[in-house]
């Protein structure tokens, strides 16, 4: 038995969620200071991977990276190509579980009560102290129920990654694609157990998100007894 869909899904999911966590923060965070037509225009933009099907967001990821791209020309000047490499597979990993990471952060973000980051503005405290000192204190817990669902996004991407990161064995051959390869080759057995180990993770992954968040706010209430 190969378990190297299990390693390559795992390292995918983990980077994914690394940089879908600080993206989704950031994006976040800009938006909510815009007004007018662009928070529209954006808050839809990084919404669409959600929506769309995830073969779609796959294709113009390869229309984007391909050896004919604009970004895979680029990249080919200085020798790096995307692919059917690894970094493919984070790559459609991150746009299909970024949306997650990115309306859940902004939705914990709105629920902060704006008179504290009104009385720490008056008090003088910067925009970057109020934000890592209040607002982001505040909206932890749902920051951290995003980075996990993003994470369980990311560990059950199948389209955008056989598209662009293609089936190969040891390298971009991660656990949902090693489902379709073995049912495609009858070989049920296989599939059976890949099925069984994102089961078995996919809860851990749910407890956690009900799990952490509250804990944290219990621990908050706690802090604010003493």
């Amino acid at each position: 038995m190969d378990w190297s869909p299990l390693l390559i899904s795992m390292k995918t999911a983990i980077a994914a969620t690394i940089i879908t966590f600080f993206l989704g923060v950031f994006a976040a965070q800009k938006v909510m200071k815009l007004k007018g037509r662009l928070v529209w225009f954006l808050d839809g933009l990084f919404t669409l991977p959600l929506v769309l099907p995830p073969t779609v967001a796959g294709f113009f990821l390869l229309v984007l990276f391909g050896k004919h791209g604009p970004l895979g020309q680029l990249l080919s000047r200085v020798g790096i190509q995307i692919v059917f490499k690894w970094s493919a597979t984070v790559i459609a990993a991150v746009v299909i579980a970024f949306p997650l990471m990115y309306r859940s952060a902004k939705a914990a973000f709105e629920q902060v009560d704006m008179n504290l980051i009104f009385a720490a503005r008056t008090l003088g405290m910067s925009d970057i102290r109020i934000f890592w000192k209040i607002t982001m204190p505040l909206a932890l817990p749902g920051v951290i129920s995003g980075g996990i669902l993003a994470f369980a996004r990311a560990l059950g991407e199948f389209g955008a990654t056989l598209m662009i990161a293609g089936n190969i064995p040891k390298v971009t051959q991660t656990m949902p694609v090693a489902i379709y390869m073995a049912v495609q080759g009858s070989r049920m057995d296989r599939a059976v157990i890949w099925v069984a180990l994102i089961v078995i993770i996919s809860f851990i992954v749910i407890f956690f998100m009900n799990y952490l968040p509250n804990r944290k706010r219990k621990f908050g209430i706690k802090e604010g007894k003493k």
